[in-house]
C-alpha cells in the first residue's frame, strides 16, 4: 500500500483521464467506419468506371434509384470528400485525446508512482 493522499485535484485528473480514455476508444470505432466508408465508396466509384450504363441504379434512402451516371458520379465525389474531411476532423481529435491523456499520466504518474496503473491490458 501507499500512503499518498488523493486530493480533489488528483481524483478530478483520474476522472479526466478516465473520460478521455473512453472518448480516445469511441474515436478509434469512428475512424474505422468512416475509413470503410471511404473504401467502400472508393470501391462504387470504381465500379461506376468500369460500367457501360448510362443509367445506373443508386441507393437513396432505402430506396434505389435510376440516376444518370454522371449523376452518380458526382454525388460518389461528394460524398468522399465529406468522409474524408470527417476522417480527418476524427484523426484530429484523437491525436488531442493522446496528448491530454499523455499529459495526464505525467502529472498522475509523478505523484503516484506504481500505485496507479493507467495503461492498457
Amino acid at each position: 500500500g501507499s500512503d499518498t493522499e488523493v486530493t480533489w485535484e488528483d481524483q478530478q485528473n483520474i476522472n479526466k483521464f478516465g473520460r478521455l480514455n473512453n472518448r480516445f476508444h469511441e474515436l478509434e470505432d469512428e475512424i474505422k467506419i468512416a475509413k470503410e466508408t471511404n473504401d467502400n465508396l472508393e470501391d462504387a466509384s470504381n465500379e461506376l468506371i468500369l460500367t457501360d450504363e448510362e443509367v445506373v441504379r443508386f441507393q437513396i434512402g432505402e430506396v434505389f434509384a435510376h440516376v444518370s451516371k454522371d449523376e452518380v458520379e458526382n454525388r460518389i465525389e461528394q460524398m468522399k470528400e465529406v468522409t474524408s474531411q470527417k476522417l480527418e476532423k476524427l484523426e484530429e481529435e484523437k491525436e488531442s485525446v493522446l496528448a491530454q491523456m499523455s499529459e495526464l499520466k505525467k502529472i498522475l504518474y509523478a505523484k503516484f508512482n506504481d500505485s496507479i496503473n493507467l495503461e492498457e491490458d
